[in-house]
């Protein structure tokens, strides 16, 4: 009931605290069954993994004057 609720749009603060309760019971079995690995691990493979992709990434190196979508395209004059 409350994920069809949350479904039809409806915001939290229009919900029942059932439903809400309901919604976040819902949610707790999912994350339950999530397998849980040890941060030592997925820290270095994380860390690995952003240091490998650091060439590609646009925040570290810049976005091309030519592909950049956000570039002005004409200027502006105040007179």
């Amino acid at each position: 009931m409350a994920a069809a609720a949350a479904e039809d749009g409806r915001m939290a603060q229009d919900m029942t605290e059932k439903e809400l309760l309901k919604m976040e019971l819902d949610q707790l079995k999912k994350e339950v069954k999530n397998e849980r690995q040890m941060i030592s691990k997925t820290g270095k493979e994380l860390k690995e993994y952003i240091e490998s992709m650091a060439g590609e990434d646009p925040l570290l190196k810049g976005v091309p004057e030519d592909k950049n979508p956000f570039k002005e395209k004409g200027g502006c004059t105040i007179s």
